[in-house]
């Protein structure tokens, strides 16, 4: 019996690492596919990551997009993008660490945070962006 009670607590804690996994590649190729779409000008795929709350901020994919080759260039274009840390927060939401290398080479640290829409599809809700630790400014 205590073998079978092991065995279940086992099971049950590898399908909860299965799912974190899961929900954190999810996270990820959301990211990515943000990436992609900045890489190729496609506003409309880029705009399609945010989450309905971000989208409501901006009226079009091309208002988003301006926004971001403006004020995010180093997520907009760069040289290297490699995920970091990432974190499952108490409210179901996610933290996905980035670093990144700008076109000019100089290092950014984001953090994006992302929900789970109504849909179940992860959906980015902000991207926090600042120098990395002894970069110069």
């Amino acid at each position: 019996m205590r073998t079978l009670v092991a065995l279940m607590t086992l099971l049950a804690v590898g399908h909860g690492a299965l799912a974190a996994g899961s929900d954190r590649d999810a996270a990820r190729a959301v990211i990515l596919r943000q990436q992609e779409a900045f890489r190729h000008d496609d506003a409309a795929a880029a705009y399609a990551e945010a989450a309905p709350a971000i989208r409501s901020i901006f009226d079009s994919p091309e208002i988003f997009i301006g926004m971001v080759r403006q004020g995010y260039a180093a997520v907009y274009r760069n040289r290297r993008f490699e995920f970091g840390t990432d974190e499952e927060r108490p409210d179901g939401s996610r933290a996905q660490g980035v670093r990144i290398q700008d076109q000019e080479g100089a290092d950014w640290e984001a953090l994006y945070t992302l929900e789970r829409g109504a849909d179940g599809a992860w959906r980015i809700t902000g991207c926090r962006l600042r120098k990395a630790p002894g970069a110069s400014a």
